[in-house]
């Protein structure tokens, strides 16, 4: 079957197969549109191919969100929700929310459990040599909690 597209929009990876396929059912093809990221990361070699047969290949954005999507998690983001409030309020994936969230800057997540002084503690306790276990137990701490303070801080 022929389809006879003069411009289309791919959103998969451009490989040599690909640009067969796209080619065979699109012989008068004169533009593909791809997401920008997908865009950059098409091999030179395959776009100066395509412009040697005469097809432009241009990265572009495609919307599926209105704008005034885009003005809520704003709001909402303005507000001090965190990103997994805006998206269980807007019923949206959470990686759409930092996609549309622009440049404005996110709440930080929870507070550690453990304050910093406590933390502070077992980290030094660890580095005297002291058991994790007993680190656990003094400090009330599950023992898989002690080994996250001691890697991460």
């Amino acid at each position: 079957m022929i389809t006879l597209a003069k411009k289309i929009h791919i959103n998969q990876p451009l490989t040599s197969r690909r640009i067969i396929e796209v080619l065979e059912k699109n012989p008068d093809l004169e533009k593909i549109t791809c997401p920008p990221s997908l865009y950059n990361r098409i091999p030179p070699k395959y776009l100066k191919a395509l412009k040697d047969l005469g097809i432009k290949v241009e990265p572009k954005r495609r919307r599926k969100y209105a704008e005034k999507d885009v003005k809520m998690i704003r709001k909402l983001i303005s507000e001090g929700k965190t990103p997994k409030e805006i998206a269980n309020i807007t019923k949206m994936p959470i990686k759409t929310i930092y996609y549309l969230k622009g440049d404005m800057k996110l709440k930080r997540g929870p507070k550690p459990k453990y304050d910093k002084i406590t933390r502070m503690r077992v980290r030094k306790m660890a580095e005297e040599g002291v058991p994790a276990k007993k680190i656990a137990e003094k400090f009330n701490i599950p023992l898989r909690t002690v080994y996250y303070i001691i890697k991460k801080g």
